[in-house]
This record gives C-alpha cells, sequence and structure tokens, in this order.
C-alpha cells in the first residue's frame, strides 16, 4: 500500500511538472494535464492515503462529544 500511494504520488507530481511547462509554452492541453492531475491528487490519492494513515485506529478517540468538552471545562477551571 504504501509503495502504491509512492508510485501514484510521482505521477502526479509529474503531471504536474508537465501540465505548467506545457502551460507556460502557451500549449492547450496545459490546463487539462492539470486538471486530471488535480483530480487523481483529489480521488484517488488522498482516499487511499487516507485509508492507510487511518487503518485500524478508534475514531471514537479524536471525536468531540459532551463528555470531553465537559472534562476540557473542568481542566481550564483548575
Amino acid at each position: 500500500m504504501k509503495l502504491t500511494i509512492r508510485i501514484i504520488l510521482f505521477i502526479v507530481l509529474i503531471d504536474f511538472v508537465v501540465g505548467f511547462y506545457l502551460l507556460n509554452q502557451d500549449h492547450h492541453l496545459g490546463n487539462t494535464i492539470v486538471g486530471i492531475g488535480v483530480l487523481a491528487f483529489a480521488l484517488i490519492l488522498m482516499p487511499l492515503f487516507l485509508y492507510y494513515r487511518y487503518r485500524g485506529k478508534k475514531l471514537k478517540d479524536y471525536t468531540l462529544n459532551k463528555d470531553k468538552i465537559n472534562q476540557i471545562i473542568d481542566n481550564l477551571n483548575s
């Protein structure tokens, strides 16, 4: 999984470099290539990364609820 994320990141970065180079050269495909890179980053790379990082973790530990708010208030008042 880690290798897959790195490979996709490398491909997206190359896509950005090529797209901005083509934009600099006033080529009509520059915007399309940069757009494909942004979509790949947002729809492929980011969900894979989030799944990889949060796999097996308890999300309730990171959720703010009424008990935790009361605990924070009690700690501030002490």
